[in-house]
């Protein structure tokens, strides 16, 4: 295996571990057995537990923030932003490690969340804000506290994803299956849509 292509290997193999076992959950050995290499030659890479898990979760959000950098489409009002939401379920739909991933980061506090990842996630979440607020100035939808809404629009799309067993529990049915996905993302736009078009 190249150099490059062990990195990556490294990467996705403790991508999978960490969003399934959690920091603490995740043993070196483990992932350097998975890649099917010793773990000197992980560490080679990556110099410590922490700064594979830095690189883990650094890169993940990265992916997510550059695809957020390149929505925008000069749409304005309720289309940019149901273009948006499509585009956080389409992209989260199918990276369901990156939402466990993303979960237990918010939920362990690991041990990048204040500092890397809220420097990654801040400017997303200010611009979020930012073109709300614009919005609402120019009447193109209803006023409501700019900050409380993007914080429930992805709670919305990731706690869903997030939850599928107790959603699976309680409803009986797959929630993963291509018509539950479908009908969360026509409910989510439709209730949204009725709260914010004027």
């Amino acid at each position: 295996m190249a150099d490059g292509d062990t990195k990556a290997r490294i990467l996705a193999v403790a991508l999978e571990r960490f969003a399934e076992n959690g920091y603490a959950g995740t043993s070196l050995n483990e992932i350097a057995d998975e890649v099917g290499i010793r773990r000197p030659s992980l560490l080679h890479h990556f110099p410590s537990k922490e700064a594979l898990y830095r690189a883990v979760v650094l890169q993940s959000f990265d992916e997510w923030s550059s695809l957020v950098a390149t929505s925008a489409n000069g749409d304005c009002g309720w289309a940019q932003i149901e273009h948006v939401l499509l585009m956080a379920f389409s992209y989260f739909e199918t990276k369901p490690v990156f939402v466990r991933l993303a979960r237990r980061e918010a939920l362990d506090g690991g041990p990048i969340l204040i500092e890397e990842l809220g420097a990654v996630l801040l400017p997303m979440f200010d611009g979020a804000v930012d073109f709300l607020e614009t919005e609402m100035d120019a009447g193109r939808i209803r006023r409501y506290d700019a900050r409380q809404l993007v914080i429930t629009a992805y709670g919305a799309v990731l706690s869903y994803l997030s939850d599928t067993p107790l959603i699976a529990t309680l409803t009986g049915d797959d929630p993963l299956s291509p018509t539950a996905l479908a009908a969360r993302r026509d409910h989510v736009l439709d209730v949204l849509r009725n709260a914010l078009v004027p």
